[in-house]
């Protein structure tokens, strides 16, 4: 079993949650509730895994965040 973490933002303009998970090409998705959206990124890191099979320590690893402060 593998962790992953997902950057998640609220769209206003069409009400849905949005998920990414960095690092992980097609790793994203959306749902019109935080709990369609976690099972709807599992399905699809699930899907994606399938071709990192053999593979699993190329996938890239979360290390963390940070904040940039810029006058606007």
């Amino acid at each position: 079993m593998r962790t992953f973490t997902a950057y998640i933002e609220f769209d206003p303009e069409t009400k849905t949650y949005v998920g990414i998970v960095p690092g992980i090409p097609g790793a994203h998705t959306v749902g019109d509730t935080l709990d369609e959206l976690q099972a709807n990124l599992k399905e699809v890191l699930e899907l994606i895994l399938e071709d990192y099979e053999e593979n699993l320590d190329d996938l890239p690893r979360f290390i963390g965040v940070q904040q940039i402060e810029v006058q606007a």
